[in-house]
């Protein structure tokens, strides 16, 4: 009987470290799929009327609580199961009993209450996290004395230390998180464009209109004062909906008329244009500074429900004109229609190399041709050249730079207008013409 009595105890001392390695498998896991849970999905969820995603997201909101709860809870069984393993072993084994329940519990603990849960709450988190979450909100109610206590002792000590725990992420840590995001999914074909797309929305703020602006040099502008006739050819010749009236001195805009004004200005008049003011059916111009953000441009675009801006420098003079569709290219590229100039002004050439007008800017190198040059010091190519150059060169002088090789085709006056640039990996024609003769020889 007395032998029952033992063997019963060993049942239920088993019996209670296998329940409590569970409540720790439990903790362990819950704490996993809380913490890596999609915050994104969750509040889809939560708007959709899930109620226990609402539950998840309150939990989060408090993470300091939850964190406490579940590693008060974690580390109460782990330290009960350990009590009673080791209690058990001295029986069995004496001093020596000590020992052999530290590596039993260890591995116990590991395997069954550490690794295993986590990587089954890795693998459904967002799952996992609903079905525990009325559980812990239970649970973070009642350690919440105990939380709250060994909160406050964390923060005084690293305020001793001099380290102050901020509870809120600021706006620069907020785009930060989006942007890790959006790299997440890199190199995934079926979303990679709408990645492009995504990071490209967040490099609004830190564009100016300078960077996508049409400059003064490729705007049409109309004066005021031509011929009635030679004003309206010249606006159906345009590619553009949109033309500048500048009156005296192109810097001197007056107003902006529309190609469908004009036309029903004209529908009234007939074809007797001497009577035609095209100053009349013009719109009053829009000014701003040509160094607002993009992101702010776009704001004012809806705002003001207009998709047609002068741009101009801190001197008042006119640098070009931003639309509403430059602004969208940004983020999804080039937008063409029957009316766009096709050249850009980049020509691939046979040997890989491509002859690039001086005017093209560097973003739109690096959106269409994945270029990768910095566009910190300057916004076109050219700039770019004379920046890193330090000086004006001269028609076929070769330069390299971040890996490209520039060289320098024409120049007008003391604008870089035509290069040839040879990105990495290509190589260039003198090269080839060299490796040809190596090779022969």
């Amino acid at each position: 009987m007395e032998q029952f009595g033992i063997d019963l105890d060993w049942l239920l001392v088993l019996g209670a470290i296998l329940v409590l390695l569970v409540l720790s498998g439990f903790f362990s896991g819950s704490e996993t799929a809380l913490t890596a849970a999609s915050r994104p999905r969750l509040h889809l969820l939560d708007r959709q009327g899930n109620r226990r995603a609402g539950i998840v997201l309150k939990l989060l909101r408090r993470n300091e609580r939850l964190i406490g709860a579940i590693l008060l809870g974690n580390n109460l069984v782990n330290i009960l199961a350990s009590a009673l393993a080791t209690t058990a072993f001295l029986r069995l084994f004496g001093d020596a009993g000590v020992a052999y329940a530290t590596l039993v519990m260890t591995m116990m603990v590991l395997i069954f209450a550490e690794v295993l849960p986590k990587t089954y709450a890795l693998n459904r988190a967002d799952r996992l996290a609903l079905v525990v979450a009325p559980v812990f909100r239970v649970i973070v109610w009642l350690f919440a004395p105990f939380t709250l206590f060994v909160d406050g002792v964390v923060r005084w000590t690293l305020r001793m230390f001099g380290i102050e725990l901020s509870r809120r992420l600021g706006r620069e840590e907020h785009e930060e998180e989006l942007r890790g995001a959006i790299e997440l999914h890199k190199g995934e074909p079926d979303i990679d464009q709408e990645r492009q797309m995504l990071r490209s929305i967040l490099d609004l703020d830190d564009v100016e209109v300078s960077e996508v602006m049409t400059h003064r040099r490729e705007v049409t502008v109309i004066d005021a004062d031509l011929p009635p006739k030679e004003a309206v050819d010249l606006v159906l010749s345009s590619p553009f909906t949109r033309i500048p009236i500048y009156r005296n001195e192109p810097d001197n805009i007056i107003g902006v008329v529309h190609a469908k004004a004009l036309l029903r200005e004209l529908s009234v008049q007939g074809t007797d244009f001497e009577d035609l003011d095209i100053t009349t059916v013009a719109a009053k111009p829009w000014f701003i500074p040509d160094t607002t953000s993009l992101l702010d441009q776009l704001q004012a675009f809806r705002e003001r429900r207009e998709h047609f801006a002068v741009v101009v420098d801190e001197y008042g003079a006119l640098q070009g004109i931003v639309t509403l569709e430059d602004i969208l290219e940004e983020i999804v590229g080039d937008i063409d229609d029957e009316h766009d100039i096709s050249v850009r002004g980049v020509r691939p050439q046979p040997d890989g190399s491509f002859i690039v007008e001086g005017t093209v800017t560097l973003r739109e190198l690096q959106r269409n041709l994945g270029w990768d040059l910095p566009d910190e010091d300057a916004t076109t190519i050219a700039g770019l050249v004379l920046h890193e150059a330090r000086r004006i060169p001269e028609p076929g002088q070769v330069f390299s730079f971040y890996s490209y090789r520039f060289e320098i085709v024409r120049r007008l006056r003391n604008q870089i207008t035509v290069l040839r640039i040879t990105p990495p990996g290509q190589a260039a024609p003198a090269e080839q013409e060299t490796a040809k003769q190596a090779s022969e020889a």
